[in-house]
């Protein structure tokens, strides 16, 4: 184990850290020996009620918290109760900051366009749009869609929709009509927002044509609001993509939706009211309709800002992301802590790779997020942030999305910037939220995720349930409740779905589904998906175990990795993406299998490797083992439109390769 971290914190940072606040008040308060963070940690999971008493407490949320408990425990997980006496709202608590003229949402695209907004114009705007809301008969409960980019109107239209006390949940505009129906056809949303279409790769793409389809699908929906962006007008020409736009029932443009100067108010109901359905990926069945409470949602996400990431008023932060991905609910939470989001729209590679740099280097972005998926990328495309840019105000990096390997860590080091705390985080849609995640005050060491998060009993447990040590590889669990865990699975009323996905693998346990190992420095390790784990001869092994090794070759540009059964066996197949000049021959095969033998094991070491031209990816970057799994077994894989690039599989369909 290397003993000497990639970053350590300076003390005048530990001294300014909002955790470092936090722990000195708790201790005092509570006559508390809380000496470090693992004894803040302990504590947090020892008195469950008592930390997020107290956070809640810190972090000042706006509430009518009632005399009831912080926590009612069922008897085994699930079926805790958080504040069931308490009322919130929680887009009251997201604009609860006057900041005035100051900006709270600055959003950029591919192109260089520009707009800003106001904390006065968004809490106008929020007004606005919630009485057009009330006036489409939206009451509590309701489900409000947004089939929309990453754009201002977006947050506008969440916010609004959640002042009211209704569920939002969004997609990102570039999926198909069936990926959006197996989606908002489970929920019949009663209002859809949504774009004329949006800027990806230098193309301007419609969406007009898709949710006049759509709208004809959705019998529940009663209004369609149109963003023009792109510049198509209803029933007029678009631009960009000449035409005429297809007629929308229930149609009306944004800007003529609502009532300008209506006030702002906001609903507040109980701490578990629904906020938000998020779907999982939909790669192997009809995704799953997860729905997250308001009060829950709303605690996790200060804690993971204000303690965890340091999130301070007047902050700019900014994360990649589609509004079909958690991390837009995870970015948008950054209101509450009055910052600014930076939003960004259209292609990180577009014009070049240096475009997200430059924008964060001219918007001073203080907190920057990704995906672990871009920065690799990133390092394969030779361009090097901190040659071209100067990011003054940075100092937080974040990354999730997959295991960040060790090379990359040292790739953000030494070519974007040395002095900066690097965050991977893990987590999931499942939780809107974090297991495990970044903190100000700690070292970060080489592949380490730094520290389990505040509250989350989270454990590595063998096959049997039993807890494993640190270095052991094992299925990541949580073992107590916590705030952002789901109401449950829509249209699951017997709960019995929700059971089978979380708690039936460990009764009384989370099972998260992550094959993980916990470090000796008290952070964790992520090895991949569980059920993606490769099994030669009875050997456990995790897919970013490969990854990382083969990733660092300079002529592959990525990778992916299955388990094929093969003579009463399973045997490992690599797929390679290689370089446009590179093919894959004896030397470059042999060299792929001497590195991963050198850094691993010799049982890490593929029985086939086959170059393809593309991988299959999900819409937030998450490479497809399962799918590709499935097509080299001959098994069907359902919902396709979840895929990025559904075409990709075809590329792993009867390859000759796999057959002797």
């Amino acid at each position: 184990m290397d003993d000497t971290p990639l970053w350590r914190p300076s003390a005048a940072r530990i001294a300014a850290a909002a955790i470092t606040r936090f722990t000195g008040e708790v201790a005092q308060r509570r006559g508390l020996a809380l000496p470090d963070y693992a004894a803040l940690h302990r504590w947090s999971i020892d008195d469950p009620a008592a930390f997020w008493t107290e956070l809640a407490r810190y972090a000042g949320v706006v509430a009518d918290w009632g005399d009831g408990p912080a926590l009612e425990r069922a008897a085994q997980m699930p079926g805790a109760r958080w504040f069931p006496q308490a009322r919130l709202n929680f887009a009251e608590n997201l604009l609860q900051h006057d900041g005035g003229a100051a900006p709270a949402l600055i959003a950029v695209d591919e192109r260089g366009a520009r707009r800003e907004l106001s904390w006065t114009q968004l809490r106008a705007e929020v007004a606005r749009i919630a009485a057009g809301l009330r006036d489409c008969g939206v009451v509590p409960g309701d489900r409000v869609a947004g089939f929309m980019p990453n754009l201002p109107e977006t947050v506008i239209a969440m916010l609004a929709a959640s002042s009211l006390g209704a569920t939002w949940s969004s997609c990102s505009p570039d999926f198909g009509i069936h990926g959006v129906l197996d989606r908002f056809g489970q929920i019949a949303p009663k209002v859809l927002f949504t774009a004329d279409g949006y800027f990806y790769g230098g193309k301007t793409l419609d969406s007009l044509e898709l949710v006049a389809a759509l709208r004809e699908a959705l019998p529940s929906v009663r209004r369609v609001v149109v963003v023009p962006y792109v510049g198509a007008t209803l029933g007029g020409s678009r631009g960009g993509g000449g035409g005429t736009a297809p007629a929308l029932r229930d149609r009306v443009p944004f800007a003529d939706f609502g009532t300008p100067g209506a006030p702002l108010s906001f609903t507040r109901l109980p701490f578990d009211h629904p906020l938000y359905i998020l779907y999982s990926s939909g790669t192997t069945g009809m995704p799953k309709c997860i729905v997250h409470g308001a009060g829950g949602t709303l605690l996790q996400h200060r804690k993971e800002h204000l303690l965890h990431s340091d999130l301070r008023r007047g902050d700019r932060l900014f994360y990649f992301t589609t509004c079909g991905w958690m991390m837009w609910n995870w970015l948008v939470s950054g209101l509450a802590s009055g910052a600014t989001l930076v939003l960004y729209e259209g292609s990180p590679f577009h014009p070049d790779p240096g475009v997200l740099w430059r924008m964060a280097e001219a918007e001073q972005v203080d907190l920057f997020g990704t995906s672990a998926k871009y920065l690799a990328s990133l390092e394969k495309s030779d361009y090097r942030p901190r040659e071209h840019t100067t990011l003054t105000r940075l100092r937080t990096l974040f990354s999730t999305g997959s295991p960040l390997s060790p090379e990359s860590f040292e790739f953000v080091y030494r070519d974007i910037k040395a002095d900066l705390q690097l965050a991977s985080i893990s987590g999931g849609t499942d939780i809107v939220s974090c297991f495990c995640l970044g903190n100000p005050v700690l070292p970060v060491w080489r592949g380490e995720i730094q520290c389990l998060g505040l509250g989350m009993d989270v454990r590595i447990l063998d096959a049997a349930g039993q807890p494993l040590s640190p270095g052991q590889k094992g299925e990541l669990s949580c073992a107590n409740p916590f705030p952002s865990m789901p109401l449950g699975l829509w249209n699951d009323p017997d709960g019995k779905r929700f059971h089978a996905a979380y708690f039936e693998r460990f009764p009384g346990h989370w099972h998260h589904g992550d094959y993980a190992a916990l470090t000796a420095h008290g952070g964790i390790v992520i090895h991949g998906r569980s059920d993606a784990v490769l099994n030669p001869g009875g050997v456990r092994i995790g897919t970013a175990e490969i990854y990382r090794q083969v990733e660092t070759l300079p002529e592959i540009l990525e990778a992916l990795c299955i388990g094929q059964d093969w003579q009463n066996d399973v045997r490992i197949v690599l797929f390679v993406r290689l370089r446009d000049d590179v093919t894959l021959d004896a030397t470059l095969e042999r060299k792929i299998r001497d590195t991963i033998r050198r850094q691993t094991t010799p049982r890490h070491i593929p029985a086939k490797i086959v170059a393809v031209p593309e991988i299959p990816r999900t819409r937030s970057g998450k490479i497809v083992e399962l799918a590709v799994r499935n097509v080299v077994h001959g098994r069907p894989v359902d919902n396709t439109d979840a895929l990025a690039n559904p075409a990709a599989l075809e590329h792993f369909r009867d390859r000759p390769e796999l057959a002797s």
